[in-house]
């Protein structure tokens, strides 16, 4: 074992026990929605009223930003590939490719979910989505770009900005009532159990990839 394996085993541990663990409380809430019927939660009934007593043109369009944002063309191909590019000309190759695999997997494990539990999205929806309400894709990629970028650059200041992130994107889903509020949980649970789990396939030549970095551009480390 190099010492590079030797130092990114306890991580790898814990991406694999924590990133496992956040993927199957994801499923276990959807199977428990599923169990329920069509029926939702009372939080759920009550934030999804509580959201549309909110109702304002800039939180609308605000919104409706973040629908374009964490969905669709944008947030599924331009951006991932956007960031992998960055991270390609900042000369860490091994972390653009963990992180569109990330992307890839979150994306697939929401697919999945979707079409297995096929929730019901909320009768006010305010926008055109697709099939299934549970879990959120947006907040699952949101999650999964904010684990992945922690990864990444372990900052407390990147890790603030995620989880603003995540929980703005998850706002802005209830409040277009594209989802009920437990479809954002699952999918925040779902987009970081992907984003960990694939961290652990990546560790070791990011690693590397990592100390070279620090050592040329100690900023990036």
């Amino acid at each position: 074992m190099t010492t590079v394996q030797r130092r990114v085993a306890t991580p790898v541990i814990a991406y694999l026990a924590v990133g496992s663990g956040l993927v199957v409380l994801s499923c276990l809430l959807g199977w428990w929605i599923f169990a329920r019927g069509d029926e939702p939660f009372a939080v759920d009934t009550a934030w999804n009223l509580f959201v549309a007593e909110l109702w304002h043109p800039a939180l609308t369009g605000f919104s409706q930003v973040m629908n374009f944002l964490g969905g669709g063309w944008f947030g599924v191909l331009a951006v991932p590939i956007g960031c992998a590019i960055a991270l390609i000309v900042l000369r860490r190759p091994w972390a653009a490719a963990y992180f569109l695999a990330a992307e890839a997997v979150s994306a697939a494990g929401v697919q999945v979910l979707k079409h297995l539990f096929g929730r019901v999205r909320p009768e006010d929806i305010l926008i055109v989505s697709d099939y299934g309400s549970y879990p959120s894709g947006h907040v699952a990629n949101a999650a999964t770009i904010a684990v992945a970028a922690v990864v990444i650059f372990p900052r407390v200041w990147v890790g603030i900005v995620g989880a603003v992130w995540v929980v703005l994107m998850a706002f802005s889903r209830t409040y277009l009532h594209a989802h009920w509020l437990s479809d954002t949980v699952g999918g925040a649970l779902l987009g970081a159990g992907a984003a960990l789990l694939v961290a652990a396939a990546f560790a070791v030549p990011m690693a590397r990839e990592r100390m070279d970095a620090s050592a040329k551009r100690p900023w990036l480390g």
